[in-house]
């Protein structure tokens, strides 16, 4: 029984992760891991999209806007134009150290 309470106790915390959440339970030990939990969720290859984007959105030097981040089978392709080629460089730097990144492709240009 005290096993089942702390499941359920801790069912409204699974479902506020939006489906990004596990709840394991082995005899009184109950675990939860949330998606930020990287090591207990494997990348897939919309994690990954969204972890590139998200550092390049907040990186100063890239900026992020103008840039499509495409992911097929942890493969990583950048799209767009940047202003610099600090900016270009960077972006590819910081794709390749996502979790789950096999090898990014880019294909970004300058402004003009």
């Amino acid at each position: 029984m005290r096993t089942l309470t702390t499941v359920l106790l801790l069912a409204p915390l699974a479902s506020m992760a939006q489906g990004y959440a596990s709840v394991t339970t082995v005899g009184l030990r109950t675990e939860v891991a949330f998606a930020g939990d990287k090591s207990k969720l494997p990348a897939t290859d919309d994690s990954i999209r969204d972890q590139v984007m998200m550092k390049l959105a907040a990186d100063t030097d890239v900026k992020g806007g103008g840039i499509d981040v495409e992911v097929t089978d942890g493969t990583v392709t950048l799209k767009g134009a940047v202003d610099t080629d600090k900016a270009r460089s960077k972006a590819e730097k910081l794709a390749k150290h996502v979790k789950g990144v096999k090898s990014v492709v880019n294909q970004l240009k300058l402004k003009e």
